[in-house]
């Protein structure tokens, strides 16, 4: 088999066989086929897509080209959740917790950021101490003792999906639906757990721009997990609008602490309820009506706070700042970013507001860059806001006061303000079983 046979099936819209797609995914992973060759089978993918079935093959290839995880050890059932990315999207923090907090395993495993959207262990590793590397043993034990732990990705895990993600962030392929799929379950398939939930963002912060993509992407998703064997279930949430007031690492950690103590932004506790009701309700703890005042008493009991300062601590970090927010270091400089103009916040560009962040700092330009963990942004006025000419409508918060002028400029572009009150969007707009 060559590997230019493939290509070329695949660029005249040819269907790719079960054995052309594991070619290509052992091959490329071991190092056999050039990185060229692969930048053309992922435009011609781009361009002529994948079936169901050739999506479901290449997602397994790369389940399959590493370590699988297996979690027989931890007793329980196993959860996990998975957003598709978004904006001030640290949902992962406040709803694991809840869930763990009912003896439900989350034994997570998380990434870092991509491009404008923030990533979970970032933001855990902006706690002094925390440790998103726990040996397969510390980790078991972790869950085990607090039903709760969030690691990074190991090496091991999916290998394959390291090297195209890197070629396709570099050859402008990263929005292909089976390009997506095959990441996202990839890497999900390759650990044991037993019930998925996907968190499909759709709008302005997301890869998805429109609600019909994005329930194609949850359809297809689920449909894979299905066939693995996999409980799953998707919902499809609003990102036209970043979630919560908070966008950085440590701001965004600040948050979900602050909703786990029940003083959260009304949007962020809404989507959170509902995925951990879900996932309670996957996990058979009763009716997604049941599980959803289940999620709410572990708030307001305090229950699913004490779950996450217990990770915490058993992942070395420093429970002081947990306990006391106002111990993480702070950003050396604030700027107030002020309305333009009078009128209702008629819309956000979120994917603008996302790399305004990075522009303080908050994320990385290329893979080798640091992160200011104490850069970011506090919206004080959002979509359906009436803000006066002068106003104060977000805080741009960093530790290198050159960066304040592209990123104020990013943010005010991102930014619509008009005369008439926009239409009311519903944060949750579709389930997927």
């Amino acid at each position: 088999m060559r590997m230019y046979d493939v290509i070329q099936k695949k660029k005249t819209g040819g269907k790719l066989t079960d054995e052309e797609i594991r070619f290509f995914v052992e091959g490329y992973t071991k190092g056999d086929i050039p990185d060229y060759q692969a930048a053309a089978l992922c435009m011609a993918i781009y361009f002529n897509g994948m079936t169901l079935d050739e999506t479901a093959a290449l997602t397994y290839a790369i389940r399959d080209s590493g370590q699988r995880l297996d979690f027989s050890n931890i007793k329980g059932i196993r959860v996990d959740k998975h957003s598709t990315g978004g904006v001030g999207d640290k949902t992962s923090l406040a709803v694991s917790p809840i869930v763990a907090s009912y003896g439900v395993k989350m034994a997570k495993i998380s990434g870092r950021g991509l491009g404008h959207t923030g990533g979970t262990i970032d933001k855990l590793e902006s706690i002094p101490g925390f440790r998103t590397d726990l040996s397969p043993e510390e980790f078991e034990k972790a869950v085990n003792g607090n039903s709760l732990a969030i690691v990074g990705q190991s090496a091991d895990i999916a290998p394959a999906d390291k090297k195209i993600y890197a070629l396709r962030d570099v050859t402008a392929t990263v929005d292909s639906m089976p390009l997506i799929v095959s990441s996202i379950m990839g890497k999900k398939l390759a650990v044991g757990d037993d019930c998925i939930l996907l968190d499909v963002k759709t709008g302005s912060g997301s890869f998805m721009k429109t609600l019909e993509k994005s329930e194609e992407l949850a359809r297809i998703m689920v449909e894979i997990g299905r066939r693995a064997g996999k409980k799953m279930r998707a919902i499809v949430t609003d990102m036209d609008r970043p979630l919560g007031n908070a966008i950085g690492n440590s701001l965004e950690v600040i948050e979900a602490v602050k909703t786990l103590r029940g003083e959260g932004p009304a949007d962020f506790y809404e989507v959170c309820v509902t995925l951990a009701a879900n996932l309670l309700n996957l996990a058979g703890k009763g009716t997604v009506s049941e599980c959803t005042e289940l999620a709410e008493r572990a708030v307001s009991s305090g229950a699913a706070f004490d779950t996450l300062t217990a990770m915490v601590r058993s992942q070395g970090g420093d429970t002081g700042v947990i306990l006391d927010t106002g111990k993480f270091k702070k950003a050396g400089f604030s700027r107030a970013v002020r309305a333009g103009n009078t009128g209702y916040i008629r819309k956000t560009d979120t994917e603008g507001y996302g790399v305004a962040a990075l522009l303080l700092g908050a994320g990385r330009n290329t893979k080798e860059e640091s992160i200011d963990y104490s850069a970011g942004i506090i919206l004080k006025a959002k979509t359906g806001d009436f803000v006066n000419k002068g106003d104060e409508i977000a805080t741009l918060y960093t530790d290198d006061e050159s960066r304040f002028t592209a990123s104020e400029k990013k943010l005010l572009d991102s930014t619509v303000i008009g005369a008439e009150k926009p239409e009311e969007r519903p944060l949750i707009l579709s389930v997927i079983e």
